[in-house]
């Protein structure tokens, strides 16, 4: 969807109920008088109120919808040089064929689709109170998570960019996982799934960006905020709290948040190894379980002060600190050919890990014009980032040998594993906006990133009481990385018609030194990422679009570490630094019906797949990355609304894609193609007293990742609320996966090996969550802002 015009006028109006009574979070539609077409939209504060900013001269009407009223329609009005539009109130009838006993409670649905984007209204949701960010995105439609290589995937792809407000977190998939796990949804506001991004944004990503906007309050003059706190149970007890404060005084702006998340949880695996071939084919079985707590805390504060209407300065801080606890406990049963077991492998890894981040941004916005220029102000905005991210683990391993008869072989081994990892990033970045007309722009800018990862692997064996360093097991690894891009992007209007163009220049240097291996591999490379948006707007309700945008996916760090880790006795990793970059070329044909119903096409392909494989070298199965040669992705997306009663709304989605993968590996051909589904549903339901309900559930069928071929999977989550003290506390009771039926697992079926696993995590969980409103409740919030360092963070380990 394109928004090309930037409007010089603002529309404000109030919309009301027969009584009198403020209408809060009615849906707000600016349309154009001559055919109906969408312009702007809008959603009514606490007082009823709405405000359009920045629309072009021209002659409109405004159309406000509401759950439980009739729709209510402005007078035609026009909007002329020097003049903004206040628009009468709009007073909206209860829709009288529905249930009338029953109160309706609005909100914003959990799942928003939009044009350009789909957004998981956490903030506002029943069923996420009390969970966490991981746990949210595998409600959320078109996202799977892949606990096999723990990382996300959105369409039946992988390669997904993650941000936090708009800033690239420039962490590995591991790490990135990680900060989800310890990232309460109670301090999330909003999860925003965005499939084709444009120009604008960072190339990396080739199944697109999901980006997570933490909670801050709206407000005028004057400080508000809200109080937090959170109980839960499901095996075992967790806990939550979190203070949210602002303030507002003339051109100074100020805001900050703490949530702190106790939980203590749990994860098992069952998996299934075959190798070699007659009298000499073995399996080992591993049973593991994983019983862990974590302490998270995260910290967000920032001040904006503007002196003049015309230029704004910022500064944001970012924070966030979790220290984990678990007791790894692992099981190796070895059986001969003939399923007999001969012996017993434990290991058992006692193990902490602390992560500090810590982000900074300073921001300048300048608009060269004032607000009523024709078709928007002349806008500079600059960005400079400085983020920090160390990591403290420690495993302290003990590993047994027994024979079938119980008796211990040998003396127990004791072995500790210290790999402390540093990632520093600093980044900036210039755009520049220029209105042309009434509905023409043009945007440029450029950014420059700057990151250096620094990991140094200690592993140590208890020998005669002294911790002694294992030679073969430590390494040290720096990876440098430079990427200096540019950007052009235009967009347009004529009547019906909506094109943006863009084209985004990236050029990458690299440098990975094992200073333990004395092996550096360089790379610099050079690559162009043009886009293209295409709408047709049939009538009022139909719209028609295209999409195509060009992608890349840089290897994680550590990926590229020649390095050999050995994660159990019988499992090794190692990295290959020769990994290139996967690009996509990714191309949508869509339509939209009253901008709430959608149906996509969408056709993507990926050369040099990066993906993970497995090759049994004698009793030890060795992991590496590889780049296969193509993967073919067809994607059908479907979403709809659909009002029930009065009281009962829901929303639907479905994907249905096919994954084909043509290479070669180990000397044999990987034709690997299947056919998948994602569905998901969402139910709001407005009960008697008050009380509101939500009902959350999804389902993800079998599916093809590779030379990996996962299991079905699906969880049902239903939750209660209740509004109090006018308003201003709530009461959220929650259960998540009621069924538990929430669990990942499937099989890899090599020339060489044969491998099959289930794994189980704490997933059914009953949650309790307070929250008191304090102060003003209609401020108006620090600005929302996009930094520097939005796509480089999800890469560090």
């Amino acid at each position: 969807m394109l928004y090309a015009r930037q409007p010089a006028k603002t529309v404000t109006g109030q919309v009301q109920d027969a009584t009198g009574k403020p209408l809060e979070l009615a849906t707000v539609r600016l349309q154009r008088a001559a055919d109906s077409t969408l312009v702007k939209g809008a959603i009514t504060d606490a007082a009823g109120k709405y405000l359009i900013e920045q629309v072009a001269d021209g002659t409109y009407r405004v159309v406000v919808t509401q759950v439980g009223y009739r729709r209510a329609v402005s007078a035609v009005f026009t909007l002329t040089a020097g003049e903004g539009g206040a628009v009468p109130v709009l007073v909206m009838a209860e829709d009288t064929r529905m249930l009338t006993e029953v109160k309706v409670a609005a909100k914003k649905p959990f799942i928003e689709q939009l044009p350009d984007k789909t957004v998981i209204n956490v903030e506002n949701s029943i069923t996420s109170a009390g969970g966490t960010a991981l746990e949210v995105l595998e409600k959320s439609p078109g996202v799977v998570y892949d606990s096999q290589n723990d990382q996300l995937k959105l369409k039946g792809r992988d390669g997904v960019l993650v941000m936090i407000d708009g800033k690239p977190t420039y962490l590995s998939a591991a790490d990135v996982m990680n900060l989800l796990r310890n990232t309460p949804a109670n301090s999330v506001q909003s999860i925003e799934l965005i499939t084709k991004p444009s120009a604008k944004y960072d190339a990396a990503g080739n199944s697109g960006i999901i980006n997570i906007r933490l909670k801050r309050n709206n407000t005028t003059n004057g400080t508000n905020g809200s109080l937090l706190l959170g109980a839960g149970y499901g095996r075992f007890g967790k806990g939550s709290a979190g203070l949210t404060l602002n303030h507002r005084n003339g051109p100074w702006s100020l805001f900050g948040n703490y949530n702190y998340d106790y939980r203590k949880t749990y994860s098992s695996v069952d998996a299934l190894r075959e190798f070699g071939t007659g009298d000499h084919r073995q399996t080992v079985r591993n049973l593991g379980y994983r019983p862990g707590q974590s302490n998270n805390q995260t910290v967000k504060a920032g001040i904006d002060f503007s002196p003049s209407k015309q230029t704004t300065l910022g500064l944001m801080l970012n924070g966030q600190f979790n220290a984990n606890r678990a007791q790894i406990d692992n099981q190796n049963l070895v059986y001969n050919n003939a399923m007999v077991q001969q012996s017993l492998v434990t290991l058992v890894n006692a193990s902490t890990r602390k992560m500090g981040r810590m982000a900074v941004n300073a921001n300048v916005r300048h608009s060269f014009d004032q607000p009523d220029r024709e078709g928007g102000p002349r806008e500079l905005t600059f960005d400079a980032d400085y983020s920090q991210v160390a990591i403290s683990p420690t495993d302290n391993m003990t590993t047994r040998r027994f024979r079938t008869n119980g008796d211990e072989t040998g003396t127990a081994l004791l072995q500790r594993n210290i790999p402390p990892s540093e990632v520093v990033i600093r980044a900036a970045k210039l755009d520049y906006v220029h209105p042309f007309g009434k509905t023409g722009k043009l945007e440029a800018g450029w950014k420059s990133s700057y990151v250096t990862s620094d990991n140094d692997v200690l592993f140590e064996t208890l020998t005669d009481g002294k911790w002694v360093p294992d030679a073969a097991r430590t390494n040290h690894f720096v990876y440098d990385e430079t990427i200096h891009a540019a950007y052009i992007n235009g967009s347009r209007d004529w009547k019906k018609w909506g094109l943006q163009a863009g084209l985004r220049m990236e050029h990458t240097q690299s440098k990975g030194n094992s200073i333990t291996m004395n092996k550096v591999v360089e790379r610099t490379y050079t690559n162009l990422f043009p886009s293209l948006f295409l709408t047709r707007s049939l009538n009022e309700n139909n719209q028609l679009r295209f999409a195509y945008s060009r992608r890349i996916d840089r290897p994680n760090y550590l990926t590229l570490n020649p390095f050999v880790y050995v994660m159990d006795p019988y499992t090794y990793n190692e990295g290959n630094p020769f990994l290139r970059p996967q690009y996509t070329n990714a191309f949508d044909v869509g339509y939209t019906y009253k901008q709430e119903a959608s149906i996509t096409l969408s056709y993507n392909r990926t050369s040099d797949v990066i993906s993970q494989v497995n090759e049994q070298v004698g009793e030890v199965l060795k992991q590496t990355t590889i780049n296969l040669s193509v993967l073919n992705n067809y994607n059908l997306s479907i979403s709809f609304p659909l009002t029930i009663t009065k009281w009962w709304n829901m929303r639907q989605s479905a994907d249905v894609f096919v994954n084909q993968y043509n290479a070669v590996y180990l000397g044999k051909p990987l034709n690997n193609k299947g056919i998948a589904a994602n569905l998901n549903m969402s139910h709001n339901l407005m009960l008697p007293h008050g009380i509101t309900a939500e009902v959350v559930a999804f389902y993800r069928s079998p599916f093809i990742d590779g030379m990996f071929q996962g299991k079905g999977t699906g969880q049902l989550s239903v939750g209660l609320q209740k509004s109090f003290w006018e308003k201003k506390a709530s009461l959220k009771l929650n259960v998540s996966d009621v069924l538990k039926t929430g669990q990942f697992g499937g099989y890899v079926n090599n020339p060489d090996v044969y491998i099959r696993f289930t794994s189980r995590w704490e997933t059914r969980v009953a949650r309790l969550t307070f929250t008191y409103n304090l102060g003003k409740r209609d401020l108006k919030g620090i600005r929302q802002r996009r930094t520097s360092l939005e796509d480089e963070q999800r890469r560090v380990n």
